[in-house]
């Protein structure tokens, strides 16, 4: 199964909307290098969010793109709240990353979640941590890990 990268987003601050870049550096249990949600102090190092979630929210009008809603990696081509906990992928050549979470409470409402009056990353995004670093860019592909998650994860 083959995903690929839509867009890599950061930013030096929590709670705010990320800024798109061109290329990242994941670290080994740690995440990316200059976000403010890198840490290796949790399993939450790096979130991904599917750009076919993007577009259920611009459907209901809202003009938001990747990184609004504070995800580092947008994909496409793969279902992603459908991959289990423990589900392991490859991302470009050889970073390797593994599901820790799938959704999170969203304890204060974001402003998407006031004009929408919803927010898709709680329900539909996922969080990884890295099990191997390195260079990850826009457009490389990201491969679920044969026998982990074969089924039903890749939208047609």
């Amino acid at each position: 199964m083959i995903g690929t990268i839509v867009s890599l987003n950061i930013s030096e601050k929590k709670g705010v909307r990320k800024k798109p870049v061109k290329e990242v550096l994941l670290k080994t249990e740690y995440g990316i290098e200059g976000d403010a949600h890198a840490s290796s102090a949790w399993h939450r190092q790096v979130s991904l969010l599917a750009v076919e979630s993007i577009k259920k929210m611009q459907d209901k009008g809202l003009d938001v793109k990747p990184g609004d809603f504070a995800e580092n990696i947008t994909t496409e081509g793969i279902d992603l709240p459908k991959l289990p906990v423990g589900t392991k992928m490859t991302i470009g050549k050889n970073v390797e990353v593994e599901v820790s979470q799938i959704g999170k409470k969203c304890h204060t409402r974001c402003a998407i979640y006031y004009q929408a009056g919803d927010c898709v990353m709680p329900k539909e995004g996922i969080f990884v941590r890295v099990l191997s670093g390195g260079i990850v860019k826009e457009g490389d592909q990201i491969a679920i890990t044969p026998g982990n998650a074969e089924r039903d994860c890749l939208l047609p």
